[in-house]
């Protein structure tokens, strides 16, 4: 699969670097997906463009790796979105949105066929803070959400001739840093793996969570001792093997959740967990509050 350069003569542009292509790799079995059509990336480099809007509200959604002169803002309605950036696998929750500073490299897809994903470009201005410089996700205020469903058949560059088009995203923007609820920041992210062969173990990781997967056996399936593949994910992620399958097992829980099929015990098992307990516990130790907790706030129940 090749990964396309977009036009020179702007600032967005699909990266092309050998590393950049090998995580692309990753989106191979999601060739399904809808690809977000990149024809506005021009406009959005554009000098007039302080805003631009461009929603997605099909679902099953993904785009190539790319990055822009402008922040873009990424909000999450009915489903999870994963975002990768540079070697980091973000998972960006319903009701949640993520800030992405200008000039980051990164690539989004969800299979979450409910899914709307709402995305805002804004240009950098002058006295702005340190947030808008930080890379990270945040639980929505209800003033928030309100304000970015409001857009939800906008669509394209605003400019000060759109009068109060313009004026309300540069409202929404001015109350980004103060209406966030810093109760819940999520930083629900890890890093991924950019080795082939930790790429596979990944893969058959999240397609096997219900299984007790212990570091032996999965070990064992690839053929290398245990002592190897532990000395892989702390060489190549900085992290261990049981917080790298922790993170992979709740991060689908959130998935689960917000399909509205099942009780949380039945998440529980389908994520790997033999009780209820370990897993409520588990999920506290990660997200900071219990699940049940959790799925009533991303329903907007709270």
């Amino acid at each position: 699969m090749i990964v396309q350069s977009y036009g020179v003569k702007h600032r967005t542009r699909f990266v092309k670097t050998e590393k950049d292509l090998f995580i692309y790799a990753k989106l191979r079995f999601s060739s399904y997906l809808y690809s977000m059509n990149d024809s506005h990336f021009g406009a959005v480099e554009e000098i007039d463009a302080e805003f631009y809007v461009y929603h997605v509200l099909t679902g099953n959604v993904k785009t190539e790796i790319h990055y822009h002169s402008s922040a873009q803002l990424v909000y999450a309605e009915g489903g999870i979105v994963h975002v990768f950036t540079d070697s980091k696998h973000w998972y960006l929750p319903a009701r949640c949105f993520m800030w992405i500073p200008a000039g980051t490299p990164h690539y989004i897809f969800s299979t979450s066929p409910k899914v709307d994903l709402y995305n805002f470009y804004f240009k950098k201005d002058e006295d702005e803070n340190g947030f808008f410089d930080e890379i990270n996700i945040y639980s929505v205020s209800h003033l928030l959400r309100e304000m970015i469903l409001y857009t939800k058949y906008w669509d394209g560059k605003i400019t000060k001739n759109d009068g109060s088009k313009y004026y309300f995203l540069k409202a929404l923007k001015g109350i980004l840093p103060e209406k966030r609820d810093k109760k819940l920041a999520f930083p629900v992210q890890h890093p991924f793996p950019n080795d082939e062969t930790l790429l596979k173990v990944a893969q058959y990781i999240h397609a096997n969570l219900e299984k007790p997967l212990t570091i032996e056996s999965t070990a064992k399936e690839f053929g290398m001792s245990t002592r190897t593949l532990s000395r892989k994910f702390k060489e190549t992620l900085g992290m261990n093997y049981i917080r790298f399958l922790r993170a992979l097992r709740i991060t689908r829980s959130l998935e689960l959740m917000l399909e509205g099929k099942y009780n949380m015990y039945e998440i529980a098992m389908m994520v790997g967990y033999n009780s209820l307990s370990s897993f409520s516990n588990i999920f506290k130790k990660v997200i900071g509050i219990p699940p049940t907790e959790y799925q009533h706030k991303l329903r907007g129940e709270m």
